[in-house]
């Protein structure tokens, strides 16, 4: 029984000492949980840290601060957007510069041209400063454009234009903590061009892009040029098929609507030169070769009829041919383009030697008939036309001989002329005949040579081609 007591009151104390044991250990671990956030908040407040440690320097940006919303931190509950910055005061000025991203097309027949730029505007808004240590931006996207006030740019003269929005509206929103914003945006815009196609294929045109307010005039907003000139960068990749782009260029004038007033508008110039190989392959040299074919007929026999007539009307043909595409592909102006006077020249070549042919071949045929007419009236044409019969006195016909092959091949080209001219020396010696083809006219000049109308136009033809050639290029080139 003595044994049972003293187990029982052994096992009683190590219980009250373990108790006591976890009850201390507890405290200690309170109190040093409670010295840790009496440790923090002195070091947050400024005092007790140690000198030179970066941590305990830095401290927390509100604008990159997820607690803090962008319109809370921007204030933009506090102020009205729907007026400009500094309303009722001196006007806003509002920088642009343009990055060129492509120029796509130039078109001709609807004059104008398609070009893709980023867009940039600066201007300084106090409700949008905000506070920041380190001076950092804020960037937002479209999302918060729409709820501040942004200048209202349109593009005078613009057809078509369209801001990008895939995959989102390409739109970019930056804010700095003084109150300075950056507006870009990605823009495709079509706008007029007038063309002076006078000159056309051989020509240079000059196009603009004009930028300007719609609702502000220059009393509330004064745009410029960021940096002058080169607030105009451009793609160095840019090339287009049929122009060169010589020079991109900037200037700004003040714009005057009698109803509004006065605004600021800033263009974009740039000049392009027009590449002129294309149409010389398929306007100039096809046109040069049609009339360089039409002189052929100048070397084919007058009687070979089936030969030069189709060859006068294929040209002819093709020429016109040529005119009618050129013609589809370009404006209706009521002015002569160069290509006009080159193309219509060369058509007029072509047709002058169709021409050339029926004067040969109507010449020939009235030489023909006088000639069967004077044989006709001859006492003895038979022997003329019969070699055999060839027996002429020489007191009528004033020829002592006559060679009878020669007589009696008349009418062929090699000796053509010499029959010519003996049949009207006979009719010219008989006093009989004399008098009786007195009254005709003709006879004494019936001697045409029909030939030499061909020979001249070989030289003719080419000779003037070549001139107007030397004249139209030193003019347009």
């Amino acid at each position: 029984m003595q044994v049972d007591a003293v187990l029982v009151f052994f096992c009683v104390w190590l219980a009250g000492t373990a108790g006591k044991m976890v009850q201390s250990r507890g405290h200690k671990l309170e109190t040093y949980k409670q010295s840790r956030l009496r440790r923090d908040t002195r070091m947050e407040g400024g005092g007790g840290h140690k000198s030179g440690s970066p941590i305990y320097k830095r401290s927390p940006d509100l604008t990159k601060s997820p607690m803090t919303k962008s319109e809370q931190l921007l204030r933009i509950d506090d102020h009205d957007f729907t007026m400009r910055p500094a309303f009722g005061g001196p006007p806003i000025p509002v920088g642009v510069d343009v990055q060129v991203e492509s120029l796509d097309t130039i078109s001709e027949v609807d004059m104008d041209f398609t070009m893709t730029l980023y867009l940039r505007h600066y201007w300084k808004d106090e409700r949008l400063s905000f506070p920041s240590t380190n001076n950092q931006s804020m960037t937002f996207d479209s999302r918060l454009v729409k709820k501040i006030w942004v200048p209202d740019m349109f593009f005078v003269h613009s057809k078509r234009s369209f801001i990008h929005d895939t995959t989102t509206d390409n739109v970019m929103l930056r804010v700095y903590p003084d109150g300075n914003v950056l507006y870009s945006l990605r823009v495709t815009v079509t706008a007029m061009c007038n063309m002076d196609l006078s000159r056309f294929p051989l020509d240079t045109q000059t196009c603009s892009l004009e930028i300007e307010s719609y609702a502000y005039t220059d009393d509330d907003l004064m745009l410029y040029w960021k940096k002058g000139n080169e607030s105009l960068n451009t793609d160095d990749r840019i090339s287009l098929s049929q122009f060169l782009i010589q020079k991109f260029h900037t200037t700004t004038k003040l714009a005057f609507y009698s109803s509004t007033g006065w605004y600021n508008r800033l263009y974009i110039h740039f000049t392009l030169r027009r590449h002129i190989f294309f149409f010389l392959l398929q306007t100039y040299f096809p046109a040069t070769l049609m009339v360089m074919l039409s002189w052929v007929s100048f070397w084919i026999d007058r009687r070979a009829v089936p030969a030069r007539v189709p060859l006068g009307i294929t040209t002819v043909l093709t020429m016109s041919t040529i005119i009618t595409g050129v013609n589809a592909s370009m404006p209706r102006v009521s002015y002569i383009k160069a290509v006009d006077i080159y193309l219509w020249v060369s058509f007029v070549f072509v047709f002058l030697s169709v021409i050339e042919y029926a004067a040969v071949n109507y010449l020939s045929t009235v030489q023909e008939r006088k000639e069967r007419k004077l044989r006709e009236r001859l006492p003895c044409t038979c022997g003329i036309g019969n070699p055999d019969e060839m027996m002429i006195d020489p007191q009528i016909t004033g020829y002592g001989s006559m060679d009878v092959n020669t007589t009696g091949n008349y009418g062929m080209p090699e000796n053509g002329g010499r029959q010519e001219q003996i049949l009207a020396q006979v009719a010219l010696n008989d006093p009989q005949i004399a008098n009786r083809v007195k009254p005709s006219r003709g006879y004494v000049n019936i001697w045409i040579d029909t030939h030499a109308i061909d020979k001249y136009s070989r030289v003719v033809f080419p000779g003037a081609y070549i001139l107007f050639n030397i004249i139209y290029w030193s003019i347009y080139s």
